[in-house]
């Protein structure tokens, strides 16, 4: 669901790179306002989440590659808003570090996976939870939330794409950037989602929520306690870390996101506004490290992208003003 640089239309990356500065903006507002100065490093742990549950490749229909997100996961945890700003800078961070999803396409992406998916995932979570009691209601309505979260997220992806052909072609009618119609990419991208990804999003979503409320009671922004006690959340993420190279277990590449010359094989020519586009030189491209094996360049940039996340909340934490208490 990561859309590559040139892809989309300078134009279309243009449109929805504004339309996130307010959005942005008001995330940073909100979050202010609403999650305690203690609470800010928690964050950074929950979007640790999100961008190791990105690097577990699995395979989807069509012989694509898909992935969760856990947008709806954090806005669980920690609200809509602290959702929208830790999935965007896990976002960042994999397209600055690592060359997952194009520099120019940062607000496509942003839009979609970490603006979109978390608003419309919680909105059902909430509508659900308040009508089921209890723990029950709690994870059903993340379960659902996380899967109708997800697949909104792809549904937009397949729409960015799908519009480029109809706007953007050269004199011969060949088109400039994604080739791929709506009657193509929307079928494609959602076959997928609605089936495996959406599944694995909901059993990342439920599992981890799960584990969490088991285990760190005061995970969260609506729940009161001590913060100090996050090791099993910590655990869970080193674990995860472990793991991740299990990703590369899932061949192919995801749809939307091939290389120019698998593209040209399949569509015929090589599309001139794709072909000749903008390129970012990622720091460890695919998440590789030199000529270190595959599966340890996975691993230490998992160790580098959580790293990066927990760094950045712990600062954004120090920089807020501390809770003034006149007790």
């Amino acid at each position: 669901m990561h859309i590559p640089e040139n892809y989309l239309s300078p134009s279309t990356c243009a449109v929805l790179d504004i339309a996130m500065v307010p959005i942005w903006a008001a995330a940073v507002k909100k979050v202010r306002e609403t999650v305690p100065r203690e609470k800010m490093p928690l964050i950074g742990i929950a979007a640790a989440f999100c961008f190791l549950s990105m690097m577990f490749n699995i395979p989807l229909p069509g012989g694509t590659t898909g992935h969760a997100v856990c947008g709806t996961l954090i806005a669980i945890l920690f609200g809509p808003w602290s959702a929208c700003l830790a999935v965007s800078i896990a976002l960042i961070i994999q397209a600055v570090f690592f060359g997952d999803g194009g520099i120019l396409a940062i607000g496509a992406n942003c839009f979609n996976m970490a603006f979109v998916l978390p608003m419309v995932g919680y909105a059902i979570y909430k509508a659900i939870s308040s009508r089921v009691e209890g723990r029950k209601g709690e994870l059903i309505g993340a379960g659902v939330g996380s899967y109708i979260g997800l697949n909104a997220a792809a549904l937009l992806a397949a729409v960015e794409f799908g519009i480029q052909p109809m706007l953007f072609t050269d004199a011969s009618g060949a088109a400039l950037y994604c080739p791929y119609p709506l009657s193509v990419s929307i079928p494609a991208m959602m076959l997928g989602h609605l089936t495996v990804a959406g599944l694995a999003e909901v059993g990342f979503t439920v599992g981890i929520l799960a584990f969490l409320r088991a285990t760190v009671p005061s995970f969260g922004i609506e729940t009161t306690g001590q913060t100090g006690g996050a090791a099993p959340a910590i655990g869970l993420v080193a674990a995860l870390i472990a793991a991740c190279p299990l990703g590369l277990l899932a061949t192919g590449d995801a749809w939307g996101e091939w290389g120019l010359e698998d593209l040209a094989q399949m569509v015929g020519y090589e599309p001139a506004g794709l072909a000749t586009g903008w390129e970012w030189s990622a720091f460890m491209p695919d998440y590789t490290v030199g000529a270190l094996p595959e599966w340890v360049g996975y691993i230490v940039s998992a160790i580098i992208g959580v790293a990066l996340l927990v760094v950045i909340f712990r600062l954004a934490a120090n920089a807020m003003k501390p809770t003034v208490s006149f007790d």
